[in-house]
């Protein structure tokens, strides 16, 4: 597998990528802005099984899922999802949502079918009316649901994949088997194992008939360091076609800092010069790259594209745009407290179930509040962020340590691993409108994340102190890279 972007000419990739931001925040609408915009639109490839089932559920507002649907490869498959879960007049004030079968090592066939629809429809949506590129983000910890995503997002012509939380190294041959109708293969990073785990998928055991000629995604691999760029880059197996490096400052989760972990007086990671890119050494093994974390302005964009890389990757001005799947009373609060300069974003170290640090937006009334969040009753129902672990007896069982803690117990796990954890997977689809209601009334709350760079967002803010759309924020970080291009070639035909 030999990267093409490797020989691409910078000028011709993307400049801003949209970052992949929660739980659909990063939505098929503001995605599809970005890529008409002519940069790379990015919808979010976490937990869309769910989305899709709890959406159906509120009957489809728009009809856009259904839409999606009825393009998806196989009618089957797009009919029995739509009965499952879809009910014409929505759920009922006060309802839950039906539940929807989790993905583990040897998934349930209803739970690969709900993902493969679910992720199609998402870049099928993004993709709607104009000829852009469209990728789709996702996270290497949430690794039993990993194939069936990406799969469903080439069934819908997808034309990059994204991943950072950990070490993507089976992507790029799995992209390809796919992309030739093969069976892919993960390994499944297990607690305590006494064997290899490995996930598979067949396509045609699923689409059989139906399977299109797929089309490979180009790959993009999120490092913190150029020591996992340089580790991926040397083997064909595991070559990216570009990476984006993220630095500590960047939304969601983030990479701990090297050696021992050591908190500041707020209680947050301090990251020194060691956990720093060398971007020259990342340069040197050509590929294209973008900077992400603290890029969010047109001087920053310069910066990057001086040192070398191809652009920037830019989350937070996007989740604050109007497009975002970000509930609107959520974003007129950011928006509201960024003018107010009270705005913080939090690196939780211990938020996380997963173990990386992971930033929260300190706002009243979400379960940054930790006393509100200490009143939720402990309960993991969607399980992404679940750690695989084997028993002695050789069976696997799915522990987190956001779950009941005796639960967590039983299953083998430490006590101390659970303390300060939150349920991030039921606050995120919360964050969207997509929030649980419990049998006790008890509807989940939101935990908003961003990025801790809020300079753009600052600046943007005062130009568009009523909100501003996903062009407006990639108009004002272009336009002087636009005029400094068209400068550029003025000047060269003069010679």
């Amino acid at each position: 597998m030999i990267s093409s972007l490797g020989t691409q000419p910078t000028s011709s990739l993307p400049i801003v990528i949209q970052g992949g931001m929660g739980i659909a925040v990063s939505s098929w609408q503001l995605a599809r802005e970005v890529s008409l915009a002519g940069q790379l639109g990015v919808v979010s490839g976490t937990a869309l099984d769910g989305v899709l089932a709890r959406t159906l559920q509120d009957g489809d507002p728009g009809g856009h899922r259904r839409r999606a649907l009825a393009h998806f490869p196989s009618p089957d498959i797009a009919q029995r999802v739509i009965d499952t879960y879809f009910l014409p007049n929505g759920r009922g004030r006060g309802k839950p949502y039906r539940p929807h079968p989790t993905l583990t090592i040897s998934p349930s066939r209803a739970a690969i079918e709900l993902s493969l629809a679910a992720n199609f429809a998402e870049v099928w949506l993004a993709k709607q009316g104009h000829d852009g590129v469209v990728g789709i983000n996702m996270l290497e910890k949430v690794q039993t649901a990993n194939a069936s995503a990406i799969l469903g997002a080439m069934l819908a012509g997808v034309d990059y994949v994204i991943m950072g939380a950990g070490v993507p190294r089976e992507i790029p041959r799995l992209l390809t088997e796919f992309a030739a109708g093969r069976t892919g293969r993960l390994t499944i990073d297990v607690a305590a194992a006494s064997k290899t785990h490995r996930a598979e998928l067949d396509p045609v055991d699923y689409l059989g008939a139906d399977l299109p000629v797929l089309r490979r995604p180009k790959f993009l691999a999120i490092v913190s360091l150029h020591v996992l760029a340089t580790y991926l880059n040397r083997d064909p197996e595991t070559r990216p076609d570009g990476f984006v490096v993220e630095g500590p400052r960047a939304g969601g989760h983030s990479a701990p800092p090297r050696g021992k972990m050591t908190l500041d007086d707020e209680g947050e990671p301090i990251y020194g010069d060691k956990d720093v890119a060398d971007l020259a050494k990342i340069g040197e093994l050509g590929l294209p790259f973008w900077l992400a974390g603290a890029y969010a302005t047109p001087e920053k964009v310069a910066e990057a594209r001086a040192s070398g890389a191809a652009g920037v990757q830019i989350g937070t001005l996007f989740a604050m745009a109007s497009e975002s799947g970000l509930l609107p009373a959520l974003r007129n609060r950011l928006v509201a407290e960024l003018e107010a300069e009270t705005l913080v974003v939090r690196n939780d170290p211990r938020a996380s179930p997963t173990g990386f640090p992971f930033k929260i937006a300190e706002l009243g009334d979400t379960l940054a509040d930790e006393a509100r969040y200490e009143a939720r009753e402990r309960i993991c129902d969607l399980g992404y962020l679940r750690t695989p672990t084997e028993r002695a007896d050789g069976s696997i069982v799915y522990r987190c340590a956001s779950e009941p803690v005796h639960m967590y117990l039983r299953k083998g796990g430490d006590e101390a691993e659970t303390q300060g954890r939150k349920c991030l997977c039921n606050a995120l689809m919360a964050n969207i409108g997509l929030g649980q209601v419990r049998r006790n009334g008890y509807v989940e709350q939101p935990a908003v994340t961003l990025g801790q760079d809020l300079e753009g967002a600052r600046a943007l803010s005062r130009r568009h102190p009523d909100g501003w759309t996903a062009r407006q924020a990639i108009d004002w970080l272009l336009g002087g890279q636009r005029r400094r291009e068209l400068v550029g070639a003025a000047a060269a035909s003069m010679w």
